[in-house]
């Protein structure tokens, strides 16, 4: 029997912020971070496909220079669910695509959730029950479903969710209406948010019905459907860029949350591997034949392990050593690394760093 649910993993991401062992020809997606032997992508079609039952049901859309990439990872995929975009064009166009072909082979009430597939999730069962009460309510209401995280701690880095009036239980899990979506805010203003009791993190992962969401995005995103289903595929270089949080859900009023606690990081830079792996007894985060004196807080990491770090002194640093690149960051500015990346693509002598 077919699952209820289809999972659409987005697999199109680069995953700038942890270059240089993320590159072009191996994007974060590809890589293992959290100290298995599994890669984050291979963890997410694992988790969803225990979900969804059989690998038929399972989809993975990415750009067309990963699609081998996705295949060499995810053998048991069947071809015709991965689907390669000509040109990266934000999620709203990867969401509208994928919604309409499976609404195309399974009709209108099809269930569809969209999940990252860079995502860090510690308690299974957990995001199994979540996900149940996801597709409960998107089954029994016109419902754009968003899987909310309840925030352990003021963070800069996350969009944040007001809900706003309770709609029902689902799978014992509250469900409310969205208010607002916030990008990420500044410290005083996350704290706030904190403090109400009333806000979730932004996770970026979705259920809802295919006939739900292609009617609103017929409403709210006419410029990306549209297109879409007049040309296929082959109009996507001309598809305005947008996120789906931009082009829909901060616009329809079919939106609702499920605040949710499962054990979960978007692992955005470096400093994740500190948050997944740090012992309270060792100084540092060590993924790499490391010597430290007096070294504190640091981030070590060797794709060689016949690489050897040696530090003197240093205190909340990352230090990355990849093939022929050395990365030597404060933990506090991982952020800029972006903007390295772009120095780096201006010079030709540094093209095969990228």
């Amino acid at each position: 029997m077919s699952s209820p649910l289809f999972p659409v993993i987005l697999a199109g991401g680069k995953g700038e912020r942890f270059w240089p062992l993320s590159r072009q020809d191996r994007p974060k997606q590809f890589l293992s971070l959290d100290g298995s032997s599994r890669s984050l992508l291979q963890s997410t079609a694992e988790r969803l496909v225990k979900f969804a039952g059989e690998w038929n049901d399972l989809w993975v859309i990415t750009s067309s220079q990963l699609g081998q990439g996705v295949q060499q990872q995810l053998p048991e995929l069947p071809s015709q669910n991965l689907l390669t975009e000509p040109q990266g064009r934000d999620t709203a166009a990867a969401v509208a695509w994928a919604s309409l072909e499976i609404q195309k082979r399974y009709g209108d009430d099809a269930i569809i959730g969209f999940f990252p597939s860079d995502h860090w999730i510690a308690d299974p069962e957990a995001f199994k029950s979540t996900l149940d009460a996801a597709t409960q309510l998107a089954t029994s209401t016109e419902a754009i479903v968003t899987l909310g995280i309840k925030p352990t701690f003021p963070s800069t880095g996350y969009g944040y969710i007001e809900q706003g009036e309770k709609i029902g239980t689902f799978n014992e899990l509250p469900a409310y209406h969205v208010n607002r979506f916030t990008e990420k805010p500044i410290r005083e203003k996350a704290e706030t948010f904190l403090s109400t009791g009333r806000y979730s993190w932004n996770s970026g992962m979705f259920v809802f019905r295919a006939g739900v969401v292609l009617k609103e995005l017929y409403t709210y995103a006419p410029e990306i459907i549209e297109p879409l289903v007049e040309h296929g595929v082959d109009v996507y270089p001309q598809l305005p860029k947008k996120s789906i949080d931009y082009a829909l859900m901060e616009k329809t009023n079919l939106v609702y949350v499920l605040p949710a606690e499962f054990g979960w990081d978007d692992l955005g830079d470096w400093n994740a591997i500190e948050r997944l792996l740090k012992k309270p007894d060792d100084p540092n985060v060590e993924l790499a034949t490391h010597v430290g004196l007096d070294t504190q807080g640091a981030i070590v990491y060797a794709t060689n392990p016949e690489d050897v770090i040696v530090t003197i002194g240093l205190e909340d640093v990352v230090i990355v050593r990849d093939r022929n690149v050395t990365l030597i960051v404060n933990k506090e500015r991982t952020q800029e690394i972006k903007q390295i990346l772009k120095t780096l693509q201006g010079d030709p002598r540094f093209t095969d760093l990228l």
